[in-house]
């Protein structure tokens, strides 16, 4: 067994994949906050791809947050950043790679001021982002800046030197402004619509609160583009590692994602960027209907998935697309609710994506849980199915799946399957508050729709509301399979 190092590379078993160039020339042009998997799976692959193909001048500074990003840290430190893919196909073939492109990496926590300054070093002309649905700090109803998390809210208090990425983004800069030197651009790469409108509702927010001018200036020079991302990425366990010292390697920080991937960009950046065109990479001027297609299509029909099968008894993504119930409920789905949502996609058959979607997800080398999916359901189910509920109630469309995907959720959240086994309640930052309104639905049908910071005025639908108590209804009559059967 080797662990994995840069020394270790050329020892390698001759099926894993290796960075072909040299990592020692590489520069760091990108900084990314928020080194999960899922970044590690996506971002970070092209940009290996890039460096692979000659342009040295964009490797990756990788940046925790968070206090618990200091596992990343110890383990990316101890394999010179160096870390496992393992590439799965619908048929469980396997691609395995070593990543190469992250080449540093900064722990806020340990020392803020050494992000800032990485940050504000003129090297550095993107900083990419994936902290989550939830990260932004955007009011739901009014679209503006009001951030709850701890470290914000110190950061818009005075804490110097700032420990959120917010915080670190603005100070950085700040001082690129008092420099002279030209503005990085902030690339969001989380599942949100109009992600790069949203950053930059959070960063020019944060500015405007301690520094109006910088704001404007913000505003006037920082490019931020939305984007698109795509590829299934579930959470490292035992049988990833495992699978990889298969090969040969003990890697502590190991990544496994599906084969497909997809990142779409549109074409606005403040000081250059990579030719990710050449790496497979869609750069368009308007990323807005893909955008819109994989948020409400792909993350959508896992919001539509995980609940109802939870409550059915179900615990793995593809054992419930290989049931046809479930399968004829999500097409169902698909094809009469969220498409007829959708504005024009370029160059994209929705028929043939919705098909692919199914294969997808019915890969049983992934080993994707509906658990990974209902995390954070309160970010979730507002970005990704309420907006076609809207859209559907505003022109007459059906909403029935949807509201029973609603119903399933409210269902699932009272911690018991149809079968009487306990639900381990995905973590949820409003989870005390749903679990108050789901009490209080018992005695008041509808009632858990009156949560304004979720479903807005949505809850005030009569459609919807009648559609929802009914779903509620006929769920805790029949159970999740036979309601989804009565709708498929």
């Amino acid at each position: 067994m080797s662990t994995l190092t840069a020394g270790a590379l050329a020892t390698l078993d001759p099926r894993v994949a290796v960075p072909g160039y040299d990592r020692d020339r590489v520069r760091v042009g990108i900084v990314h906050l928020g080194v999960g998997a899922f970044h590690r799976a996506h971002q970070a692959v092209y940009l290996d791809d890039v460096l692979a193909a000659g342009d040295r001048d964009w490797g990756i500074c990788g940046v925790g947050v968070l206090p618990p990003d200091a596992a990343v840290r110890d383990v990316l430190a101890a394999q010179d950043c160096l870390y496992t893919l393992l590439a799965v196909d619908a048929d469980g073939g396997t691609v395995p790679r070593v990543i190469g492109s992250h080449v540093a990496h900064l722990h806020a926590p340990d020392d803020p001021q050494a992000v800032v300054d990485r940050l504000a070093d003129p090297g550095t002309r993107i900083v990419s982002l994936t902290i989550t649905e939830g990260g932004y700090g955007i009011d739901e109803l009014t679209g503006t800046f009001d951030p709850r998390d701890v470290l914000t809210r110190a950061d818009l208090a005075g804490a110097q030197p700032p420990h959120s990425a917010f915080g670190l983004i603005v100070a950085a800069l700040a001082a690129r402004r008092a420099a002279g030197t030209p503005p990085f651009t902030v690339l969001s790469c989380d599942n949100v619509q109009h992600n790069g409108e949203v950053a930059r509702a959070a960063v020019t927010g944060f500015a405007r609160a301690t520094d109006p001018g910088l704001a404007d200036w913000i505003a006037a020079h920082v490019a931020f583009p939305n984007s698109m991302v795509d590829r299934i990425t579930p959470v490292t366990t035992d049988a990833v590692r495992d699978a990889v010292a298969g090969y040969g390697i003990t890697d502590g920080a190991p990544v496994r994602s599906e084969a497909y991937r997809q990142w779409v960009i549109e074409d606005r950046f403040s000081a250059g960027r990579p030719a990710l065109e050449q790496v497979g990479v869609q750069i368009v001027p308007d990323v807005a209907p893909y955008e819109k297609m994989k948020l409400r299509l792909l993350n959508a029909a896992h919001q539509v998935m995980s609940y109802l099968g939870v409550l059915a008894g179900e615990t793995y993504v593809h054992d419930v697309c290989r049931t046809p119930a479930f399968v004829d409920f999500l097409l169902g789905y698909l094809h009469a609710e969220a498409i007829p949502t959708l504005d024009p996609v370029p160059g994209i058959d929705l028929d043939d994506y919705c098909r692919t979607l199914i294969e997808r997800f019915g890969s049983e080398a992934i080993r994707d849980t509906l658990a990974r999916q209902t995390v954070d359901a309160s970010v979730r189910i507002p970005t990704f199915v309420l907006p076609v509920v809207r859209h559907q109630l505003a022109g007459g469309g059906d909403i029935r799946r949807a509201a029973l995907t609603v119903a399933a959720w409210s269902r699932y959240l009272e911690g018991v399957t149809d079968a009487g086994a306990p639900i381990e309640i995905s973590p949820d930052r409003r989870l005390p508050e749903l679990r108050a309104a789901v009490a209080a639905e018992r005695a008041d049908p509808g009632v858990f729709l009156d949560q304004p910071e979720i479903f807005g005025d949505l809850g005030e639908h009569p459609r919807f509301r009648a559609a929802f108590v009914a779903a509620r209804a006929k769920l805790a009559g029949v159970g999740a399979r036979a309601a989804m059967a009565g709708l498929a």
